[in-house]
C-alpha cells in the first residue's frame, strides 16, 4: 500500500496483443520471416523506446517475426508470466498505434488467451532480455510491433544482508517471505539492503518504476500488502514514478540508484512511512522486499523521454 491507485499509470493492459488473435496467417500457420522484414531496420538501446525505419508504406506480404537481439534471462514458461514493452506503428505513415513507453509495461500470462495466437507464437521460445519484431497485416494497417521481453522477479548477484535484519527467502515463483528477529527493536533510520543485485541502469528520480514487493510489519511480521498475490493479473506488478513524492518517502529515497534487475529490502520507519497521517500503518515500521523490473522515463507526445538528456 503505497498510497497510490493502481491505476493506467501502473499496468497498461494492452488491447494490441489481444487485436492479434485471429489475425494474419490462413490455416493456423505460424508467422515466418517475410521478405519486408528486411526493409525494417530497428534501433535504440535495452529499455528505451525504438526507432523504426522503412519505406512507408510499407508493404506486408505474409506475418514475420525477427529477433532484433536474443534474451540471456530465464526462457518464457507456458502458463507463466511475462511482462513487455510494447511499441508499435502504423506502416502506411509510421505513425504511432500504441507504446507502453508513456506508460507501463504490459503483464501477461504466457498463453494465446492473454497475448493473441501470433504474439504468442513469436515469444515460444525467447528469453527475457530478447527484442523481436514483429510485422502483420491487419486489414488495411500493416503493423510494425517491437516487443521487448522484460523480467518478472529479480535476477542477479546475490549479496549477503548485514546483521540483524530480517531473514527473506525466496521461493520457487520468486515471491518472497520475510521473518522479522524476534523481539529485535527496529532500526530507527531508513535501511537500503540489496539482496539481489542486477545488472540493469540505475533508477533515476522521475523515471517510472515497475515492481513487485511484499511489505510486513517490523512489529509481529504480517504481510500487508503484496503484489505477489495476485501472480496472473496486471497487480502483480505496481509502477510508481520514483523521487517527486508519489509514494512513501522510504521508497523515493531507498529506490533511488539501485540497478534494475535488483531485490532490495527497505527498512521504513514512521517518519518515512505514513507517520504523521491516518493510515493505519501510521505507527509501525514497515519492511518492504522490492524486486525492480523496469524503470524508464515516460516519452512524450513529442517521441522523446521526460527527464532524458
Amino acid at each position: 500500500m503505497l498510497d497510490r491507485p493502481r491505476s493506467a499509470l501502473l499496468v497498461l493492459v494492452t488491447a494490441l496483443a489481444l487485436a492479434l488473435t485471429g489475425c494474419g496467417l490462413a490455416g493456423g500457420a505460424s508467422p515466418s520471416s517475410a521478405p519486408s522484414q528486411a526493409n525494417v531496420e530497428v534501433t535504440g538501446e535495452a529499455g528505451q523506446e525504438p526507432v523504426l525505419q522503412y519505406d512507408k508504406p510499407l508493404a506486408i506480404t505474409q506475418p514475420g517475426t525477427r529477433t532484433v537481439w536474443p534474451g540471456t534471462g530465464d526462457p518464457l514458461r507456458e502458463g507463466g508470466p511475462v511482462m513487455l514493452n510494447l511499441y508499435a506503428e502504423d506502416g502506411r505513415d509510421g505513425s504511432v498505434v500504441q507504446t507502453t513507453f508513456v506508460d507501463a509495461p504490459a503483464w501477461h500470462t504466457m498463453s494465446v488467451l492473454s497475448l493473441g495466437a501470433h504474439l504468442h507464437e513469436a515469444l515460444h521460445g525467447q528469453r527475457v532480455g530478447a527484442r523481436l519484431l514483429y510485422l502483420e497485416q491487419q486489414g488495411d494497417v500493416p503493423l510494425v510491433l517491437v516487443v521487448d521481453v522484460l523480467p518478472t522477479r529479480a535476477s542477479g548477484e546475490a549479496v549477503e544482508p548485514q546483521p540483524g535484519l530480517p531473514a527473506v527467502t525466496v521461493g520457487d515463483d520468486g515471491a518472497p517471505t520475510v521473518t522479522v528477529p524476534a523481539k529485535a527493536a527496529p532500526p530507527a533510520d531508513l535501511v537500503v539492503q540489496p539482496l539481489v543485485r542486477g545488472t540493469g541502469p540505475q533508477v533515476e528520480v522521475g523515471e517510472v518504476v515497475t515492481v513487485r514487493f511484499t511489505g510486513v510489519r517490523w512489529s509481529d511480521g504480517a504481510v500487508f500488502d503484496s503484489t505477489w498475490d495476485t501472480p496472473d493479473g496486471p497487480e502483480a506488478v505496481q509502477s510508481v514514478m520514483i523521487g517527486i513524492g508519489q509514494v512513501i518517502d522510504g521508497w523515493d529515497q531507498g529506490l533511488l540508484e539501485q540497478t534494475v534487475g535488483s531485490q532490495v529490502m527497505l527498512v521504513v520507519p514512521p517518519p518515512l512511512g505514513y507517520g504523521g497521517t491516518s493510515n493505519p500503518l501510521a505507527d509501525q515500521t514497515l519492511v518492504y522486499v522490492v524486486d525492480i523490473l523496469d524503470a524508464h522515463f515516460q516519452v512524450t507526445d513529442e517521441g522523446t523521454a521526460e527527464g532524458a538528456q
